[in-house]
């Protein structure tokens, strides 16, 4: 699987992606394909309202660069997509380095990075680059009037934003929702790696008969949601049960997650459950630390139970926003660690339900073949285990508040739990 991941991030890792364009486009098409075109793309017309806000106009760049006053070409975009400040307007201008530098963007304090800046609802054109080649360009040019040569190849006009979306029905009509966005360019584990783990997981799912109905989205990051949440809020509410947003999930470092206002939905629940029992230094962070489109499925009045899952989480890795977060930064392990963790989650969440004890007192389990004929440790602690699941299913908690109170993984006791239902010795209630 992690050979798989790697490969298609490397497929659509250069593709020019921002909140609108034709690189979207083409970033869905490669999804599709993957998914034996199950998925649906949508339009949506710039300029359509979402509440408080609007649809932009579409932005497409053929080129853009930097033609220094000896003939170099700098800040090339078909070299780094990141050297073109998103949503830069058309130019074809001659400037001096003092008129240019106004326009050009980089760290200080990392020397060797293009940074990720965009400019998406303000008319402006920029360039990023590595600090160290504008000290060296200042060093030359700041007190020559010699002429910088600025191209930039673009379109920004009405136009319409791209979105994907595949549902993925189950035996109920209750979902589970994954959302990722598809609206950064050239980074890998932002955001590279959640488009990657998506797509797989929609793949994975469709090949699986699941209990829940899954919706996975493809969207650009804010406006998205929001569009994508003012045409489909009332349905959302009415039938997810949990959602996520997939984000950094591709680097080698350890797990974590952003939990909702009140930290404790059954999506919150269910990754935090995970977490504690397969990845024993994880970081949660609360709903204070918020920064991707858990800012809109969680908000007032929206309150869908959403959490948001990463390995590194956004701004905490000095890679975050730049180059340097390229495909060295992530690896096959990496995605495959993380596409392991969302599973994991998905899986907890197919068993977890409410079941009631259908036998009074404790049931004989040697009765049932459920004994062990040899007295163990490990056989010890099954048998304490199964025992205490079958006490605590009182038609009251469900399979996830249980776990936790006995503390055993729910996906451990699979197997247990499939046998009690074939034997009768428990119900479903919910």
């Amino acid at each position: 699987m992690g050979y798989q991941l790697y490969c298609f991030a490397k497929t659509i890792f250069k593709i020019p992606r921002s909140l609108s364009g034709d690189g979207n486009r083409q970033t869905l098409k490669e999804i599709d394909k993957i998914l034996n075109h199950k998925l649906e793309i949508h339009e949506v017309a710039s300029g359509t309202k979402a509440y408080d806000w609007t649809i932009p106009k579409e932005w497409n760049v053929k080129d853009a660069y930097i033609l220094t006053p000896n003939g170099e070409k700098i800040c090339d975009f078909k070299e780094n997509n990141l050297h073109l400040v998103g949503y830069s307007t058309p130019q074809n201008l001659e400037l001096d380095f003092n008129e240019l530098k106004t326009h050009l963007y980089s760290l200080e304090n990392q020397e060797n990075a293009i940074p990720y800046i965009t400019s998406y609802y303000k008319e402006y054109w920029g360039f990023c680059l590595q600090d160290s080649l504008k000290k060296e360009l200042e060093h030359k040019y700041k007190n020559s009037k010699e002429k910088f040569e600025i191209v930039i190849d673009s379109t920004l006009e009405n136009g319409f934003l791209s979105y994907g979306e595949i549902l993925i029905k189950g035996k109920s009509e209750k979902e589970i929702i994954l959302s990722t966005y598809i609206c950064h360019p050239q980074m890998a584990n932002n955001e590279t790696s959640g488009i990657c783990i998506a797509t797989y997981l929609a793949k994975y799912l469709l090949e699986k008969t699941c209990y829940y109905t899954y919706r996975i989205l493809f969207l650009p990051e804010t406006i998205g949601a929001i569009y994508y949440l003012s045409t489909h809020l009332k349905q959302m509410q009415q039938n997810c049960i949990a959602g996520f947003v997939l984000t950094c999930l591709g680097d080698n470092n350890q797990y974590s997650f952003v939990t909702s206002q009140n930290g404790n939905n059954l999506a919150d629940r269910c990754t935090r459950h995970i977490l504690k029992n397969y990845y024993k230094d994880y970081k949660e962070y609360s709903y204070l630390e918020r920064g991707s489109d858990e800012r809109q499925y969680c908000a007032p009045g929206v309150d869908l139970p959403f959490c948001t899952l990463s390995r590194t989480k956004f701004g905490e890795y000095e890679e975050y926003h730049t180059s340097l977060d390229n495909l060295d930064f992530i690896s096959k392990e990496g995605l495959e660690g993380g596409f392991n963790f969302v599973k994991k989650i998905l899986e907890t969440l197919e068993i977890n339900k409410i079941y009631q004890n259908k036998i009074l007192c404790e049931p004989q389990l040697g009765k049932y073949g459920l004994y062990p004929t040899l007295s163990t440790k490990e056989s010890i602690k099954k048998i304490k285990d199964m025992r205490n699941l079958l006490m605590y299913c009182d038609g009251k908690r469900d399979l996830l508040e249980i776990a936790e109170i006995c503390g055993f993984s729910l996906l451990e006791m699979k197997d247990s739990l499939k046998k009690f239902i074939e034997l009768g010795l428990i119900e479903e209630v919910f």
